[in-house]
């Protein structure tokens, strides 16, 4: 099978090459970043190009089975970047899909899409009203999504949690730092909601289930996750055991901090984003039952082996990790004016 995957120098697109490769693709990815050649299996073609080019996606969409469209600006990018990337850019990339007949599209939504919404479980059916820039383009993007399918295109949509694993970095780093040095863990709030995480293999699981689905009825949406009932607590609390470095979980007030880092965010002083910490103290968890019960998908991992596998990645890479803005989840960002407050925790 041909697999043409957008965004493909990227923390999920490197993780689902690999599945890919392992399966018996031929990989092709693309992608406007540097890639690193030697994290990548050689047989897998290599693309430096934009989704919003028509003719260099004409070329490579021409030549696939199989699209995994996963090239989307991040949150801390400017609006306009967003938005062309993210709905313009996909917008071009199912266009042609549509024009050369591909096979199977799987597009890379997100949970960004549900808002903050008041009540939990959300289910794919619940509605959609999405959270700053990057959550109201994917839900223009999921708009897309829709548009074609109803033309006759499969496309499996899918709706993540926050994901990490190995190479995982961005804001995860930030936590992985304090950890590794011994300081507090600041938890906004008492720390005792439920805040879904997912390993980013368990997340490739799904994609490779959905398009070589048997059948029409992975082409649909679908929320994954992981499926325990950790706590914050109990999560970055088996963090820190693991890390063994006298870190610990401390509980900050809502009224205080939040308000906070929305200053420090318009004065561009922290990397943190609405998206990371206007709910953070919540409870954030979706339904995977559609996902089991359609593509037979069973994740392998809670949140506390996701973030233990991908501390013990960071701590056995950090001196060849690249520093950054927060445009990457493969970068470890500046943490701005989060490293002052480190020092007193």
């Amino acid at each position: 099978m041909r697999v043409l995957i957008t965004g493909g120098a990227g923390f999920f697109a490197l993780h689902m090459t690999k599945k890919c490769v392992e399966m018996g693709c031929d990989v092709t990815l693309l992608d406007i970043a540097e890639y690193h050649a030697e994290d990548y299996d050689k047989s897998v073609k290599l693309v430096n190009g934009d989704v919003r080019d028509e003719k260099k996606m004409d070329e490579l969409i021409s030549q696939a089975d199989w699209v995994i469209h996963a090239a989307a600006a991040l949150p801390l990018a400017t609006r306009e970047e967003i938005f062309s990337t993210n709905v313009d850019g996909s917008r071009n990339v199912l266009s042609l899909c549509y024009k050369h007949k591909v096979k199977r599209v799987a597009v890379i939504s997100s949970t960004a899409v549900y808002g903050v919404p008041d009540h939990h479980p959300l289910f794919e059916t619940d509605k959609l009203e999405g959270v700053g820039n990057y959550g109201e383009s994917k839900v223009a993007l999921e708009g897309i999504c829709n548009e074609y399918r109803e033309k006759g295109l499969y496309i499996s949509t899918i709706r993540p949690k926050t994901f990490i694993g190995t190479y995982r970095l961005g804001v995860f780093q930030i936590l992985y730092n304090w950890v590794e040095e011994g300081h507090k863990i600041p938890l906004i709030g008492n720390g005792k909601n439920r805040y879904q995480l997912l390993e980013v293999d368990d997340l490739c699981d799904a994609v490779y289930l959905a398009l070589s689905h048997e059948g029409d009825d992975a082409n649909d949406i679908f929320n994954i996750g992981a499926v325990s009932t950790l706590t914050e607590n109990e999560y970055v609390g088996a963090l820190c055991d693991y890390a063994k470095s006298g870190s610990r979980v401390m509980h900050t007030p809502v009224w205080l901090v939040i308000p906070a880092l929305t200053i420090f965010e318009k004065l561009h002083l922290s990397p943190l984003y609405k998206w990371v910490y206007g709910t953070a103290h919540t409870d954030s968890f979706v339904s995977v039952d559609k996902a089991r019960k359609v593509l037979g998908w069973e994740p392998k991992y809670d949140e506390s082996q996701a973030l233990i596998r991908s501390y013990q990645w960071y701590i056995d890479n950090k001196g060849s990790i690249a520093k950054g803005t927060g445009t990457t989840h493969r970068i470890a960002w500046a943490q701005g004016i989060l490293a002052l407050f480190k020092k007193f925790l």
